[in-house]
């Protein structure tokens, strides 16, 4: 293929998503973060790992919410598992995979809307190197609670604006 006819290749992929957008934005569609700020009071979740949850849960809610919010979403956060994943001829492990699991209720006025389980992982390199390998562990368990915190909040977003439209 050409630069022309890859020039005309990109202008059309770009085309049509501007036509998507314009359709999109002409029948009503809403994004769901659009207005980041949802009402949902989340708990203390116990431990060092919690406290992180917590407050990437709070931040994808719009800020902290008092126990005044219509909604609370209560979290309770499983201690890291970790498991080896790659061994050396040697016996040493080389790869391993921390995995955090997080059951969550989500309650308008003190009445359950929606319940699950989430589950999360993220492998690291393990290194001999003491500093290395609690770099690399913290890592994973950051990453571990972004996505966790990722997934229960758009969870929880979409089961709030579930809850309202059912409700008006």
């Amino acid at each position: 293929m050409g630069k022309f006819q890859q020039e005309i290749f990109k202008w059309m992929i770009n085309m049509k998503k501007i036509l998507m957008f314009l359709v999109l934005c002409g029948c009503g569609f809403r994004p769901m973060f659009a207005d980041n700020d949802t009402n949902i009071y989340v708990p203390v979740i116990r431990g060092i790992n919690g406290i992180e949850l917590r407050n990437a849960l709070n931040a994808k809610f719009g800020g902290v919410h008092d126990q005044g919010a219509p909604y609370t979403l209560r979290v309770t956060l499983d201690n890291p598992i970790t498991k080896y994943k790659a061994l050396e001829p040697t016996g040493d492990a080389t790869w391993q995979e921390i995995r955090l699991t997080a059951n969550y209720t989500l309650e308008k006025n003190g009445e359950k809307i929606a319940s699950g389980v989430e589950v999360a992982s993220e492998s690291y390199t393990f290194v001999r190197y003491l500093v290395a390998a609690n770099a690399s562990y913290n890592n994973a368990v950051a990453n571990t609670i972004t996505v966790l915190a990722d997934k229960i909040g758009t969870r929880a977003i979409a089961q709030v604006s579930e809850h309202e439209r059912e409700t008006k």
